[in-house]
């Protein structure tokens, strides 16, 4: 009896020490990935070069498109976005189209959706990002190149992966509010959301100084 008490208490050891082990295992796994919050350097949080913004479309987006008809060559792969929602505005676009594929339209509304949370959350006044710039054809590209020499012929926003958000205009959910925040501010708190998104491979994103906007490419 004395041997059969001793070999339990061997096997509940053993499955203690095993379990045990397998928690701290699977702890360690959990706690690999840890995620910062923004330091506050736009430009070094933020500096993901044109490479990788191309890599990323040409495996994750359409085309390139050359005119605005090809946009019927891919019916079923882009959406179009819709001008105005409760969680951002689309701005009158010149050079590009409301277009995007399903993967890109996913992280904008999920961008969006955590900017308004994050305000929520602390308890500041609403406010929808406003894109500026979405799908670009050849055409379009060699229309904005005559007015912004920085433009690229070879840009990401030929291929429906690509977006930019403005980061000095804001529009406001209810101009009756009288709270106010200013868009340095509003800037910050966008700026915390894109960048755990981007830490969690969601996207590239690029700081633009000169066109004011942050330029986005899914993963």
């Amino acid at each position: 009896m004395k041997h059969v008490w001793i070999l339990s208490l061997s096997i509940l050891t053993l499955i203690s020490c095993s379990s045990k082990g397998q928690i701290e295992e699977e702890k360690e796994v959990i706690e690999v990935k840890k995620y910062s919050r923004f330091a506050g350097s736009y430009a070094k949080a933020f500096a993901d070069l044109q490479d990788l913004h191309i890599e990323a479309a040409t495996n994750n987006g359409v085309g390139p498109l050359t005119c605005r008809a090809d946009t019927s060559l891919y019916a079923g792969e882009l959406i179009r976005i819709p001008s105005e929602l409760e969680i951002y505005k689309v701005d009158r676009l010149k050079h590009s189209m409301p277009f995007l594929v399903p993967k890109a339209a996913t992280l904008l509304s999920d961008i969006c959706l955590n900017f308004r949370d994050s305000l929520v959350s602390k308890k500041m006044a609403l406010y929808k990002p406003i894109v500026t710039s979405i799908t670009r054809t050849d055409d379009d590209v060699k229309g904005l190149s005559k007015r912004n020499r920085n433009a690229s012929d070879n840009s990401a926003h030929r291929y429906g992966t690509t977006f930019d958000i403005a980061w000095t205009r804001f529009d406001k959910v209810d101009p009756t509010d009288s709270r106010t925040l200013d868009d340095g501010k509003l800037k910050a708190v966008l700026a915390q959301v894109l960048f755990d998104l981007k830490q969690r491979e969601r996207c590239y994103i690029k700081h633009e100084r000169k066109q004011s906007c942050f330029h986005i490419t899914v993963r």
